[in-house]
């Protein structure tokens, strides 16, 4: 099998936990990795897995198929216009940056551009990354089946339409935070009443990937796992009367909604 080249612009948190990812993959072995950053630094760090440090956007370009915009979308466009002299109509662009759609890529590069979009989330810097993707209809299946193999080496990774690629952001993107916010109250009160904080952190954490995997492997709807927890008259339902009170559904679905609604501010 012919070797793979593939490079990341933008070399941080993200860049970097995909990147370790393939390295560490099967598929990590037919594949050669590049990388430019302006902090030098972060591609250096990167040395124990081979990976080969350019030292502009146009450089790494010319030398990869398979280009990630890995950075911020504050600044991608100034990113897509010093890599676009490079593109060609043979080079696959993936864009992890929230609210950037495969039409402003093109518009930046080539009209025929090959475009992915991938919303990751940083568990990825674990190996338990979630990804949702999509793409143009620019790219091939063997293309798109290379770059799905990637996300899949790290977690899981879903294949979505691309015209639902800002609302996936509060679902995967954005929710690790909005789930270790809600971690912390738990986490909080334990300490509040003379629980060791690690302790609580380690039991919380284990709740929570348990009941991860009871959503997905049980069998069982939501509504169903809930009921199994609460017994009639006991303290399950006195703590859930409270969340119910406070409307916790709606303020998700509001949380989501404002998240959903900056990503559209993004892309503009």
């Amino acid at each position: 099998m012919n070797r793979i080249n593939i490079g990341f612009i933008g070399a941080g948190n993200m860049g970097s936990a995909i990147m370790r990812g393939i390295a560490s993959s099967e598929a990590g072995r037919n594949i050669s990795l590049f990388a430019f950053d302006p902090d030098s630094e972060k591609v250096k760090a990167l040395s124990d897995i081979g990976v080969t440090m350019c030292n502009s956007e146009t450089e790494l370009t010319e030398k990869c198929t398979y280009i990630f915009l890995a950075v911020k979308p504050q600044i991608i466009e100034k990113v897509i216009e010093s890599a676009a002299p490079a593109v060609t109509p043979e080079k696959v662009i993936i864009s992890i940056a929230a609210g950037i759609s495969d039409e402003f890529i093109a518009s930046k590069t080539i009209p025929e551009a090959k475009v992915i979009l991938v919303m990751p989330n940083t568990p990825l810097l674990v190996g338990e990354g979630a990804s949702a993707l999509s793409r143009n209809s620019n790219v091939t299946d063997e293309e798109f089946n290379v770059i799905l193999g990637v996300f899949r080496s790290c977690g899981t990774a879903v294949v979505i339409s691309k015209d639902k690629m800002k609302e996936i952001i509060a679902v995967n993107g954005s929710s690790p935070a909005f789930i270790y916010l809600y971690a912390k109250g738990f986490i909080d009160y334990a300490e509040s009443v003379g629980i060791d904080r690690n302790s609580a952190a380690e039991l919380f954490s284990r709740s929570l990937i348990g009941s991860a995997r009871m959503i997905t492997d049980s069998g069982y709807t939501i509504d169903e796992l809930i009921k199994m927890v609460s017994s009639p008259g006991g303290t399950t339902l006195a703590g859930l009367e409270r969340l119910y009170e406070g409307n916790l559904g709606q303020t998700v679905r509001n949380c989501c909604e404002s998240c959903t609604k900056r990503a559209y501010e993004l892309s503009k």
